[in-house]
């Protein structure tokens, strides 16, 4: 509620609209009014005046020269009377008159049923307040939990047509000890499995919230993120590390994959490169508009086996310049990243990841610079542009580089029909290998290339319909054109039903 501050004469009061909060309180009366005239309200404007005991709005005033309702009179008796009983109490007591505690045993005796109500609504609130604090979860962490359940099917020649049900729970703790940090502990379980065609013929049109952990709950993040000063950021991550957890990942309506799009194709995947699980990141506010990212994470930061642990196995490097308004937001991303191969998300062809195996069956690493640019823009409050582009260039130690592009554009409608509710289409092309030297790579099938070699589409429309505060259902529909960037493949429809339960 907002504060009052006090004024000192009720002659102040101003002809302005009554304040909401106040007469949430007060307009119950149905008496009549206490009039300017009228005695009672002379009286207390002369207690007003010599100690200011009303309290006003943030405009200095209390919103009147017009008629009070006895409710709202009796409120500003009850600070009078308040004001007078702390002077007692504190041994002032002849700063106040015996004329004026006379008015005021008069005031209280008019109005001793409104007084009465007052009290015993404060009195209520009180005992609802000690209630709520003594049955609280924490006093420093608050919970939070979501749960998806989507009804999803594919279709197609080369997929076998099968509806699943599949369900994912998250309960988040967040707890801050001084205010300005946050230690998070996610919880998670589902029982999602990828769809038969991973594998065989593309890594594309994977859903966003798939979640396989056969229904055993385990720490899904873990991290604690502490304020530097007044521009520095910083988050120590601990397991499952995600570069879009921390960052503002344009464009937002679209990468909240709990609520925004469906499928796993909602922002530049080169953010998914390389090694992450446990590191540090920072972002640095070098204006209210310009930020600095900067983060380095390790793919297996627990193993202390040889070629492992936080600096020697798969790891990788980020740096972020990101500039917004109110309206226009633009980034730009270099990560340098190591591992076995260029990207180990279920996105793009499989081609893109540039897994080069040898004869003897070991695995030959990888290390990628990756290159994206990122951008937002409100054409209205309800109509939203957005998109990227990515380029991926891979270096397979001892054999050759290769090429990766990805890009994307987005269009969104927030609250369309309703508050909450949210429409959005993408056209993309997931990554797709553009060319290799030294080397060629193989498909599902064990075909080498040099290249994919079509230009296939990811076309995805979602709306989601807020049917409470806490729910929301969301159909959707994904269309993969040449799947695996290869016309030979027929195209891939996969269609969902997302239900989400959040408290």
């Amino acid at each position: 509620m907002t504060p009052m501050t006090a004024t000192t004469s009720v002659e102040t009061l101003t002809t302005k609209e009554r304040s909401p909060q106040l007469a949430q309180v007060t307009s119950v009366s149905q008496l009549s009014d206490v009039q300017p005239t009228d005695w009672a309200f002379q009286a207390l404007q002369s207690l007003v005046e010599r100690y200011g005991c009303i309290a006003g709005y943030p405009d200095g005033t209390y919103r009147g020269n017009r008629a009070l309702t006895r409710y709202e009179f009796a409120a500003g008796l009850n600070a009078c009377l308040d004001r007078v009983n702390e002077l007692i109490a504190t041994a002032s007591a002849d700063m106040v008159n015996k004329e004026d505690l006379a008015t005021l045993q008069r005031l209280q005796e008019e109005f001793g049923t409104e007084l009465a109500t007052l009290r015993g609504r404060v009195d209520a609130l009180e005992a609802t307040t000690a209630e709520l604090e003594a049955n609280q979860f924490s006093t420093t962490t608050k919970l939070s939990a979501q749960v998806i359940m989507a009804a999803s099917d594919t279709f197609g020649d080369d997929v076998e047509d099968n509806t699943v049900l599949q369900t994912r729970m998250r309960f988040n703790f967040l707890s801050s000890f001084t205010g300005t940090d946050q230690l998070q502990v996610r919880l998670q379980a589902g029982n999602f499995s990828a769809f038969d065609y991973v594998g065989n013929i593309t890594n594309e049109g994977q859903i966003a919230y798939a979640t396989g952990t056969d229904n055993d709950v385990v720490i899904d993040n873990l991290n604690y993120s502490f304020q530097v000063g007044d521009n520095l950021r910083v988050w120590l991550l601990a397991n499952s590390g995600e570069y879009d957890d921390v960052f503002d990942i344009v464009d937002n309506l679209i990468t909240d994959t709990n609520v925004g799009a469906i499928g796993n194709l909602s922002f530049n995947p080169i953010y998914n490169a390389g090694g992450q699980n446990a590191g540090i990141i920072t972002e640095f506010s070098i204006t209210e508009a310009l930020k600095l990212g900067l983060g380095y994470q390790a793919g297996n930061a627990e193993d202390p086996a040889p070629g492992n642990g936080l600096f020697n196995g798969s790891n990788s490097f980020l740096g972020r310049l990101e500039y917004g308004t109110d309206r226009f937001k633009v980034a730009f991303a270099y990560l340098h990243t190591y591992d076995e191969a260029l990207n180990t998300t279920e996105q793009g062809s499989i081609r893109s990841l540039v897994e080069v195996t040898d004869a003897d069956g070991s695995t030959r690493s990888v290390v990628g610079n990756h290159y994206g640019v990122e951008a937002q823009f409100d054409i209205t409050p309800g109509i939203r542009i957005g998109g990227w582009a990515g380029l991926s260039k891979a270096i397979v130690l001892g054999l050759g580089d290769a090429d990766v592009w990805n890009y994307a554009l987005s269009l969104s409608f927030p609250d369309l029909g309703k508050e909450g509710n949210l429409l959005n289409i993408i056209v993309a092309v997931e990554p797709k290998l553009t060319g290799t030297s030294g080397f060629t790579v193989a498909d599902g099938d064990g075909v080498e290339r040099r290249r994919d070699p079509d230009t296939g589409l990811h076309v995805e429309a979602s709306y989601r319909y807020q049917l409470t505060d806490n729910i929301s259902v969301a159909p959707g529909v994904i269309w993969l054109t040449a799947p695996g960037h290869d016309s030979d493949n027929s195209d891939i429809v996969v269609g969902t039903l997302r239900t989400t339960f959040e408290f």
